[in-house]
């Protein structure tokens, strides 16, 4: 199920990179070509690269390579290790889901309850925002996975 995730993910942020890139070439086109720029392509490129950070850092986060500070744990015995593997898994776990689950859901909802649209291309708002809870539960599928693979 993890590799399907992966990989489902993986191709989802290259799909969202190269929209980005033919819009960002669009812009450019159309500035420097034509000499009238498109009114979407900025606001289309700022919400596609919040999506690929926030996307990304649950694909990071799945695949364990994220920054971490090491020097601790590799200074401690095998079973010191893991109990600090394990309280860190846990605290990421409680951040993520008062911070992208919770507060990100909250947002979304608020978003949409008010109507908020973006200006150029006159999209809701809570459809860009949802990317938070929705990377949330992706990094806790992920570091729930971590939490039993630590345990077994």
């Amino acid at each position: 199920m993890r590799n399907k995730i992966d990989s489902i993910l993986g191709k989802t942020l290259v799909l969202i990179m190269s929209v980005m890139v033919i819009n960002v070439l669009w812009q450019v086109f159309t500035r420097y070509v034509t000499g009238n720029p498109s009114s979407f392509t900025d606001e289309l490129a700022r919400y596609l690269m919040i999506w690929i950070g926030v996307l990304g850092a649950a694909y990071v986060s799945g695949r364990n390579l994220h920054v971490a500070i090491d020097i601790l744990p590799l200074r401690q015995s095998k079973k010191t290790q893991k109990k600090l593997k394990v309280i860190v898994t846990t605290l990421i776990i409680l951040f993520v889901f008062f911070a992208f689950v919770i507060g990100g859901s909250r947002l979304v909802y608020i978003s949409y309850v008010l109507g908020q649209q973006s200006p150029a291309l006159q999209l809701p708002l809570a459809v860009v925002y949802l990317i938070i809870p929705i990377s949330g539960l992706l990094i806790m599928y992920y570091k729930i996975s971590d939490l039993k693979n630590i345990n077994s």
